[in-house]
């Protein structure tokens, strides 16, 4: 296998019929830890000819830059003959202890929006709950199950925020509401639903780099999180092209 580091992306390509697949990030740095590992990063000896191709891209920060980058990418694939099989949402993220410690690995088995909705006298409602769209996105279980495998990566909900937690009273409520959630960050959702629109699936992976909760930069660990997050997508090649959605 071979990745290529063009500008804007990383791709990978390999024999045999591996599937094309969509690594998108937040920003370059993000984007760079995930091309770094999987094999050859760096070299610029690919050419994206190979039956197999893994496109690591920036698509933007938050939801709406997520979902906006991610389907012009998968639209721009689709109309070259070229379509995406899978859509993966990728980088750092706030992990929830004790469940997920700095410089841990998470596995979304469900991509869920946590601020999708309107406040009540009662408490938060969800979108869903007052009558549109959705709020989670579940990606195949079998995949989860291998990425988890071959990483070591704990599996739970991954929360998609607009606006990163700060205080122990929202995370208290982000948990309360979602007691299964590991992890938070602002683009899953917005990934997932631009791969949703064409019938893609998706899957989420977060390197923790601080708690969820009061922000304290000086406790932050971005480094060893993007670290992580290299050794991850090593890790993640033999599952990646092996992995067939229809299987």
């Amino acid at each position: 296998m071979v990745v290529q580091a063009e500008e804007g992306q990383g791709r990978l390509t390999g024999p045999g019929h591996a599937p094309r697949i969509l690594v998108a990030t937040a920003v370059p740095a993000e984007r760079d830890a995930v091309a770094s590992g999987l094999p050859g990063a760096g070299n610029g000896a690919g050419n994206g000819t190979g039956a197999g191709t893994v496109d690591v891209v920036a698509v933007g920060v938050g939801p709406a830059a997520a979902a906006a980058g991610t389907a012009r990418l998968l639209a721009t694939a689709a109309a070259a003959g070229t379509p995406y099989e899978l859509v993966i949402s990728a980088g750092i993220g706030g992990g929830f202890p004790p469940g997920a410690p700095l410089g841990s690995l998470v596995v979304a088995d469900a991509v869920t929006a946590a601020d999708l909705g309107a406040e009540t006298p009662d408490g938060f409602v969800p979108v869903t709950a007052l009558g549109f769209g959705r709020v989670t996105h579940e990606p195949p279980a079998a995949l989860v199950r291998e990425l988890a495998a071959a990483s070591g990566a704990a599996t739970g909900t991954v929360l998609t925020v607009s606006t990163v937690t700060g205080s122990a009273e929202s995370a208290a409520a982000l948990r309360a509401r979602h007691p299964r959630a590991l992890a938070e960050a602002m683009e899953g959702f917005g990934v997932a639903e631009a791969a949703a629109a064409l019938g893609i699936p998706v899957a989420e992976v977060r390197a923790v780099s601080n708690a969820v909760g009061p922000r304290d930069r000086a406790a932050w660990r971005i480094a060893d999180a993007l670290a992580a997050l290299t050794e991850a997508f090593g890790k993640f090649t033999p599952v990646l092209e092996s992995w067939n959605r229809h299987d």
